[in-house]
């Protein structure tokens, strides 16, 4: 693994301990997620980035607390590094153990969209299972591949839900750089003052936060003019509706998950909006990131990739 995967790791962790946008994502998905396979005993998780694994020992606790227990969990995680996966299936592993619980990692370098047919074999898609697929988005690097590869499988194996935490910015729909740049300026303002409430300005963490992981996102967006490269998350729901995908209603269960965990933080700035189903996680009046649920819907899938999100 490179020294620059393991220094975004540690600032990605460090910021999980600081402020509430990373557990925002695995809150609401976790919940989100273990309503839809009630009922099931076999569950398939296909994660999209898996990084450390961090999402799932909540998801684990949950499922493992189940009256109906579950007979099988896989989990297929996707990453850049062979090294980083191989680790993250053995504290999985190792946690799933712990708890009783059936489970078993299936570690993919690689992008989910760029794989071809005879690559989607290593997925093993199987039919007595509850396919669920997660995917939370940020600049530090492309981590789906081509979109309509990715929307094209997706409409195939029709997994009973996809979840998705996107990061609110418009980077891409305005044409010059002064323009990227101003929507980049209000939207890392907000999320620097987020980090920096209740943090001096000399604190180490604070520092690791803004340099490793701000910092990089920030130059990705402004010295990249690549659509399909870094994910147009306005378009997501659009698109996921063309495929034959229709929103998941976040309001119950996932909202209230989402609640409790503003209340662990102190500060005050931190703000929680449902809008159609949807929900969003801002700062001060200003959206960050937002959270949706996909399933499977009756009407047929358009197949017409001629505008995908820059394909």
């Amino acid at each position: 693994m490179s020294s620059q995967l393991k220094t975004f790791h540690s600032a990605l962790q460090t910021f999980n301990s600081l402020a509430p946008f990373v557990k925002f994502s695995h809150f609401t998905a976790n919940q989100a997620i273990f309503e839809a396979v009630h009922g099931f005993d076999r569950v398939h998780i296909i994660d999209l980035d898996v990084m450390q694994g961090l999402q799932w020992p909540g998801l684990f606790h949950i499922l493992a607390s189940r009256a109906k227990k579950v007979s099988s969990v896989r989990l297929t995680g996707f990453g850049p590094s062979s090294e980083l996966l191989a680790q993250t299936g053995s504290r999985l592993a190792q946690f799933a153990a712990s708890l009783g619980l059936p489970f078993k990692f299936n570690p993919v370098e690689g992008k989910f969209g760029d794989m071809s047919e005879l690559e989607l074999s290593r997925i093993d898609f199987r039919a007595n299972e509850a396919t669920v697929v997660h995917c939370m988005h940020h600049k530090l690097y492309d981590i789906i591949g081509s979109n309509f590869g990715l929307l094209r499988v997706l409409s195939t194996v029709k997994p009973k839900l996809v979840t998705m935490v996107t990061q609110n910015i418009d980077i891409f729909e305005t044409g010059s750089f002064l323009e990227r740049f101003i929507e980049t300026l209000h939207y890392y303002s907000a999320m620097f003052d987020a980090l920096g409430e209740g943090l001096s300005r000399d604190n180490v963490l604070r520092h690791q936060v803004e340099q490793q992981l701000f910092g990089s996102e920030i130059r990705n967006i402004l010295a990249c003019d690549d659509v399909d490269g870094l994910n147009v998350s306005r378009r997501w729901g659009d698109n996921l509706s063309r495929f034959g995908f229709e929103p998941v209603s976040l309001s119950g269960s996932p909202a209230a998950q989402a609640s409790l965990l503003l209340e662990m933080f102190p500060w005050k700035g931190y703000t929680l909006m449902e809008e159609n189903g949807c929900l969003r996680l801002g700062w001060k009046g200003m959206s960050l990131l937002t959270a949706s649920a996909w399933q499977p819907s009756n009407y047929s899938c358009v197949t017409n990739n001629s505008n995908i999100m820059g394909n």
